[in-house]
């Protein structure tokens, strides 16, 4: 194993012959890798959810569930879609491995087994794989509500902690269900997209706090990418502050010109008069080098939306 890597490649062998299992695993086992096993496809699909292993070697023939449809399934799950299946069989027809890579291999070696083959086989794959991993963990460092939806059934088939945190928070539902409201936005928003319209990003609103969603990528075709974000009034004030060095009432003055307030209505909601509210603005103009209030809304809106 290069000694580049500071933490071992996670393998997943799955075989039902004892003989070829303990073959592979010496040899991974030797390289530097960590092995994990699994003789069955039930098994290999359990241990690659829990696990996330970063490459699967998957047995094509097994009693049961076959490889094949071992690597469907896995392809069809968000949280493994993304592992690398390396097929393993002595089936050399053109129709086995055009079914390999039909099932969602990236690659195959045959049978019978050549350990230095397999090892140069999965060191291809196991730097994307690896990188591709990183990537994901680094939503959950960096708290990004990042889930995935399955639209047919309405199941989350991913989700980071702060996306979890949120769904929590607005609604009352099992963790693997999407919640009603959140179907219905994800129906909503594709319609307008589909009709070249920006989707309403407002999902729930609870007195001052609001949750925003907002589409990252449609990850299969069933699957939609949703990043979420809570927003609330307080928040905002004091993002307005720290972006335009402004006073705690011309931040709560831009914040509602934001909102799409006139100055009687900023008035009333700040008691203040409509003469006053404007003094306010015009100081906000200046320190944001604007001249209008749409040109205000547009640049506060945006920076808003950055923190």
């Amino acid at each position: 194993m290069n000694s580049e890597h500071k933490t071992p490649g996670i393998v997943l062998i799955v075989d039902d012959v004892p003989a070829n299992l303990a073959l592979l695993h010496d040899a991974l086992d030797e390289s530097g890798y960590m092995v994990l096993v699994a003789t069955n496809g039930d098994d290999a699909l359990h241990r690659a959810r829990n696990s996330l292993p970063d490459v699967i070697l998957l047995d094509a023939l097994m009693p049961g569930i076959d490889g094949f449809e071992v690597a469907r399934r896995l392809k069809a799950d968000f949280a493994t879609k993304h592992i690398p299946v390396v097929f393993m069989t002595g089936l050399t027809e053109t129709e086995h491995v055009v079914a390999a890579f039909a099932a969602g291999g990236a690659d195959y070696v045959t049978k019978p087994i050549r350990p230095p083959e397999v090892l140069a086989r999965i060191a291809a794959h196991m730097q994307n794989a690896r990188q591709m991993k990183q990537a994901r963990t680094a939503l959950d460092a960096f708290g990004q509500a990042t889930l995935a939806v399955r639209v047919a059934d309405g199941r989350l088939v991913w989700q980071t902690p702060l996306a979890r945190r949120l769904l929590r928070d607005f609604f009352a539902q099992p963790n693997d269900v999407a919640p009603e409201e959140l179907l219905a936005w994800i129906a909503a928003a594709n319609v307008a997209r589909r009709e070249g319209r920006e989707p309403n990003s407002l999902l729930v609103a609870q007195g001052q706090r609001r949750l925003l969603a907002s589409f990252h990528d449609q990850t299969g075709d069933d699957e939609s990418l949703v990043v979420l974000r809570e927003e609330n009034d307080a928040s905002a004030i004091e993002s307005l502050i720290a972006a335009f060095r402004l006073t705690q009432r011309e931040a709560e003055v831009l914040y509602w010109v934001v909102q799409g307030k006139t100055s009687n209505d900023i008035g009333d909601i700040l008691g203040n008069s409509p003469r006053t509210v404007n003094k306010h603005l015009e100081r906000v103009f200046e320190k944001l080098g604007v001249e209008t209030r749409t040109a205000a809304a547009n640049l506060a809106q945006s920076r808003m939306r950055g923190a």
